[in-house]
């Protein structure tokens, strides 16, 4: 898997400002209120900075879990992979990013779109899980479209 570039470490640490107080998505609020804090996206999103890495979804498979072409996924390797969980695996070498489904019988990465099938793994195929995906970030505006 390709290492993702990194921000410039002066640009990674910059807080921005955040209102955490929160803005209606129902009914519009009477006023917004002042600004409490500062947040950094890498301080919300990545409880172990070691074993965290970004990566960039591909495809159309995962939509159905708000997983859209060109998001960023936040992954985590320290995490243990379990039932259900959104992991990023490679089988015989070719990276997906899938639901993990363990059932008595078998191991299946599932996706979260209709027009693709599930795909058990089996005894013969090398597979390999490289983290558990804990955030989605996405572009809401055509000016923020990842390359």
């Amino acid at each position: 898997m390709n290492q993702a570039s990194n921000p410039s470490p002066e640009r990674r640490e910059t807080p921005l400002p955040f209102f955490e107080e929160g803005v209606a998505a129902g009914f519009p609020s009477p006023v917004m209120g002042e600004l409490s804090s500062t947040l950094n996206l890498d301080s919300l999103c990545v409880a172990h900075p070691a074993t965290t890495y970004y990566v960039k979804a591909r495809g159309e498979s995962m939509r159905g879990a708000g997983i859209d072409d060109g998001d960023i996924l936040v992954v985590d390797r320290s995490l243990q992979p379990q039932n259900s969980d959104i992991i990023i695996a490679a089988i015989d070498g070719e990276f997906t990013v899938k639901r993990l489904r363990i059932s008595a019988s078998c191991v299946e990465l599932v996706p979260e779109n209709p027009a693709f099938k599930a795909r058990t793994l089996t005894a013969e195929e090398q597979s390999e899980f490289f983290g558990v995906v804990t955030w989605v970030v996405k572009p809401l505006h055509r000016s923020c479209k990842t390359r």
